[in-house]
């Protein structure tokens, strides 16, 4: 499973990566499930369909935003690519990550 998993977490990078800033306030959720059905991976798909990776963006985009308290995020880590997920998933993809520290106060943008 880790294999597919992280086809879909380097493909959230890929596709995010050049608006990516590991240290943003600002950030856009994408759920991993719906991002695994569009590779066809349907055993990713089900097994994380519920699940968000937390993308940190450069710039807010355009959208609606929601104030979150960054202790929202303890226990989250972070890979090379920026992006950010739960601690327990990050254990399951098997990539290099770190502990990931939010800001005092995060914004989602909803774009």
């Amino acid at each position: 499973m880790s294999n597919t998993l992280n086809a879909v977490l380097n493909k959230i990078g890929a596709d995010y990566g050049e608006n990516i800033r590991g240290d943003s306030r600002f950030y856009m959720e994408v759920n991993i499930g719906r991002k695994a059905d569009e590779l066809g991976l349907a055993d990713v798909k089900e097994s994380y369909r519920n699940i968000y990776a937390i993308v940190p963006l450069k710039q807010p985009v355009s959208g609606m935003k929601v104030r979150v308290d960054g202790r929202t995020f303890v226990n989250y880590c972070q890979f090379e690519s920026g992006i950010v997920l739960p601690r327990h998933i990050a254990r399951q993809a098997g990539m290099p990550h770190r502990d990931y520290v939010a800001q005092d106060s995060m914004i989602c943008n909803f774009a």
